[in-house]
C-alpha cells in the first residue's frame, strides 16, 4: 500500500475518529495516515521484525503476532474498523481470518491483488503466470498462497454472512467502479456483519 492515491481511497472508507486494527500493517503507513488525517487510533498487527521497528519509528502502536494464530486476544467488537490490506492472499485460512475480522470489528476493509485484471488474463492465456505491479513475484517465489478476484470475494463474503457495503477496484491510483473485475489490478471491499 505505497501509492498515495490508493491509500487515500481506502482511508476514505474509514469513518473519522475510528478505533482501527490493521492486520498485516507492514511499516505502519496506513495507520499513521489514519491517525494524522482522520483522527483514528488503534493498533497494527505485524510479524516481520523490520516492519515492527518501522511502525514504532512512525509512532504506530504495533503488536508482533502471526495472523495464522487468529485474533483470540481481542474481544468481540473491539474495533470500529479492521483493515486487511494486501494480507488475505498470504494466509492459509482465509475464511477463518475473514470471520475473525468481522468478529472483532464493526466494519471490515479488505484489499488484495485482483487476478481477473485483463493483463493477468492475457498472460495466463499465453501460458504464463502474470507478473505485474500488484503481483510482482514469479510463481515460484511468491509469498501469495492464493490468488482471487472481485467476483470470488463477493461469493466468499455472502457465504460467511457478510454484507458488502462498498466494492471497487484500484488501478494506478484511480478508483474503478465500472467493470472493476476486468479493469482493476487491486480489489477493495468494505463489509459489515
Amino acid at each position: 500500500m505505497s501509492e498515495r492515491k490508493d491509500l487515500e481511497a481506502i482511508a476514505d472508507l474509514v469513518p473519522p475518529g475510528s478505533r482501527v486494527l490493521d492486520l498485516g500493517c507492514g511499516d505502519g503507513e496506513v495507520l499513521a495516515h489514519l491517525q494524522q488525517h482522520r483522527g483514528c487510533s488503534g493498533y497494527g498487527i505485524e510479524i516481520a521484525d523490520a516492519d515492527v521497528h518501522a511502525c514504532v519509528q512512525r509512532g504506530v502502536s504495533v503488536i508482533q503476532l502471526n495472523l495464522e494464530e487468529g485474533l483470540a486476544l481481542f474481544d468481540d467488537a473491539s474495533f470500529d474498523v479492521v483493515l486487511q490490506l494486501d494480507t488475505l492472499q498470504h494466509l492459509r485460512n482465509t475464511e477463518h481470518m475473514l470471520r475473525e475480522t468481522a468478529r472483532v470489528g464493526r466494519i471490515g476493509i479488505v484489499s488484495f491483488p485482483n487476478f481477473a485484471h485483463w493483463p493477468n488474463r492475457l498472460r495466463v492465456l499465453s501460458g504464463r503466470m502474470p507478473v505485474t505491479k500488484a503481483l510482482p513475484y514469479e510463481w515460484y517465489d511468491t509469498p501469495n498462497i492464493r490468488v482471487g478476484t472481485l467476483a470470488d470475494f463477493e461469493v466468499l463474503a455472502r457465504k460467511n454472512g457478510l454484507k458488502v457495503t462498498d466494492s471497487f477496484g484500484l488501478q494506478d491510483g484511480r478508483v474503478v467502479r465500472r467493470w472493476p473485475n476486468l479493469r482493476a489490478s487491486v480489489a477493495v471491499f468494505r463489509f459489515e456483519r
